[in-house]
């Protein structure tokens, strides 16, 4: 019987030991907090995946946000969607990213999260981050309306375009 005591108080022991160091482990874990009051207005976000033609082009995606009313002292950072992170950049009055897949299959596969990837979210849903004021802050969208997919048959052109260039191709002839 004295035994049996023993066995049960050292199983007992034992099993707070394991979940005081499992919380201890979780707290380094990060957890972000979703801000619900905006400094700036987003309108409907939407993306597009795309596939390439050639084995060396992937596949990918495509993400448009809408962002006006932003203050000097917020920098727009990243997007977070569908397990691919990348930054985002500025044309007119949107932000985009073009999220490449490490896969390189001619269809498009939602690719397992790094174990570094900070967000678990639903496939319409994504994460921006922001900076304010030297904190990096984050919005949660939680619809990201999809386009059609687009297939290009020579490899994914870049949309961030050289806005220095001022020349134009043209095939006309020029005498007449």
């Amino acid at each position: 019987m004295k035994l049996l005591k023993k066995a049960t108080l050292a199983i007992v022991f034992a099993f707070i030991y394991a979940f005081s160091f499992q919380s201890v482990a979780q707290e380094g874990k990060f957890r972000p907090v979703f801000e619900e009051q905006l400094p700036f207005k987003v309108k409907p976000a939407a993306f597009q995946e795309w596939y390439a033609g050639i084995k060396v082009g992937g596949t990918g995606i495509n993400i448009f946000i809408p962002i006006t009313d932003l203050d000097e002292n917020i920098e727009i950072d990243r997007v977070y969607f569908r397990n691919l992170t990348s930054e985002l950049r500025k044309k007119d009055d949107k932000y985009f990213a073009v999220l490449e897949n490490k896969s390189r299959n001619y269809t498009f596969k939602k690719p397992e999260a790094d174990k570094d990837y900070p967000f678990k979210l639903k496939d319409n849903e994504c994460v921006v981050s922001y900076i304010e004021n030297g904190i990096t802050k984050y919005l949660k969208i939680g619809t990201v309306n999809e386009f059609a997919g687009v297939y290009y048959e020579n490899g994914h052109p870049s949309i961030y375009t050289n806005e220095s260039a001022t020349a134009i191709a043209t095939v006309d002839d020029d005498d007449e």
